[in-house]
């Protein structure tokens, strides 16, 4: 195991570039299963929930080659079965994006209940009503699922709530289904349209990504081609507060601005200067930034992903803030660990009320999931003093090289082996 050790009190200051979309790259890989022949992706972010995914593929059967470090080749031409492995697939949360892409290229899937990060319960019956509006029949036995048809054929389905991950497993398994497949109330983040423009390109029929109806027209087939991954709005924003929050200056660069619209606007409210350019945008903060409400909401709205690195921001803020967590029940967790830099934080159920404090105080702590995890680091960033932060693993599924970006605009931070004993037993 290894730990971040980090020397806080010093401004982020430079310009970085960012990664490929870790939440479009995951759904993008297994929709490469619907495609007859080789299909090239670029733009791959280097973390490991990539290496899970790309793995469990080559177990199917699918043969893998690296171009570069940021360049796959797939060639799916060859899978051997459609039934995915369980150890694997616990790693990750969106291995559940495995039940649409074979569903959709065989008529039959057998996947297991997905891993991923504890942020309160996650089902996924919005999944599975959409596989059955197709006619799909779906057995669950022993913790997995199977998914069969004699064909499918597209259905009408309105979701009962916005679901990222339904609306891509149903448009994976729709655009191969007979007849046109109509989803409504679709959730409308950037991946979801990154995923629709993928398959598009390899010759699916895919309309209104990006809005909350999606229309889909099946095709016979897909034919391979060349995709490029569209930057991580998530990690962009990470970078973003990160800056705010150690009072900075940095150039965020191969960004697509208007992803980051919320963000923008929430760092202006509280008194940071944020510029916008073409593919880049520039995130100053010279004093002690204002309170401030947030809401998560689904895109367009301030996103839950981010939520604890706001409210990490938001701990030394001049005045009392109120974040309410409106997407995942069991997001607060990290609050005990800023506790301990001294936060003055009180959470009730889904609100968090914020008494800012002058400055946070390094010490130990651990990552709880991928975004508290980058919070972690953001506070020890912004304290007076060192901080160790331990649970690695989570930060490593969907940050590439956190520490080298973040050494490079002036972070002293490094990574060490850790000896003391884990106190997860898997990551996930």
């Amino acid at each position: 195991m290894e730990k971040l050790i980090i020397k806080g009190g010093k401004p982020l200051n430079g310009s970085i570039s960012i990664s490929g979309a870790k939440n479009a790259v995951v759904a993008i890989i297994p929709a490469a299963l619907l495609i007859e022949g080789k299909c090239v992706i670029e733009n791959v972010p280097c973390i490991d929930d990539v290496s899970v995914i790309t793995d469990i593929l080559s177990q199917l059967g699918a043969k893998i080659r690296l171009i570069n470090k940021h360049t796959i080749e797939i060639d799916s031409t060859n899978i051997e079965t459609c039934k995915a492995d369980h150890t694997m697939v616990s790693k990750m949360r969106a291995s559940y994006y495995l039940m649409g892409a074979l569903l959709g290229r065989f008529n039959h899937a057998l996947v297991s209940m997905p891993g991923g990060c504890d942020l309160g319960p996650r089902p996924v019956d919005q999944h599975l009503k959409g596989f059955r509006a197709l006619g799909a029949k779906i057995d669950d036995d022993n913790g997995y699922y199977e998914l069969t048809a004699d064909e499918l054929v597209g259905g009408h389905i309105f979701f009962d709530i916005v679901s990222v991950g339904a609306t891509i497993n149903v448009m994976l398994a729709a655009v191969k289904a007979h007849g046109i497949t109509i989803i409504e109330n679709a959730a409308k983040e950037p991946h979801i349209v990154d995923v629709a423009n993928f398959l598009n390109s390899m010759g699916a029929n895919i309309k209104g990504a990006g809005t909350d109806v999606i229309k889909i027209k099946g095709v016979d087939c897909l034919k391979g081609g060349t995709y490029s991954v569209t930057p991580d709005y998530v990690e962009a924003g990470t970078y973003m507060l990160m800056t705010a929050g150690t009072g900075g200056n940095v150039l965020i660069k191969d960004v697509i601005p208007k992803h980051l619209e919320s963000i923008t606007a929430k760092l202006k409210e509280i008194g940071a200067t944020v510029n916008e350019y073409d593919d880049s945008i520039q995130v100053i903060s010279t004093k002690r930034l204002a309170p401030a409400r947030v809401k998560t909401l689904p895109y367009p709205g301030f996103p839950t992903d981010l939520q604890p690195l706001i409210t990490t921001l938001l701990s030394v803020s001049n005045g009392t803030s109120i974040v309410t967590e409106a997407v995942w029940e069991s997001r607060f967790r990290y609050v005990d660990e800023l506790r301990r830099m001294g936060a003055n934080i009180t959470v009730e159920k889904s609100v968090a009320v914020i008494e800012g404090i002058e400055e946070l105080s390094g010490c130990p702590v651990k990552s709880h999931d991928l975004r508290a995890g980058a919070a972690m680091v953001m506070a020890g960033l912004m304290a007076n003093g060192t901080t160790e932060v331990t649970e690695l693993q989570y930060i490593d599924r969907g940050y590439e090289d956190l520490e080298g970006k973040l050494t490079s605009l002036g972070a002293d931070i490094r990574r060490i082996e850790d000896k003391t004993p884990s106190t997860t037993s898997k990551a996930n």
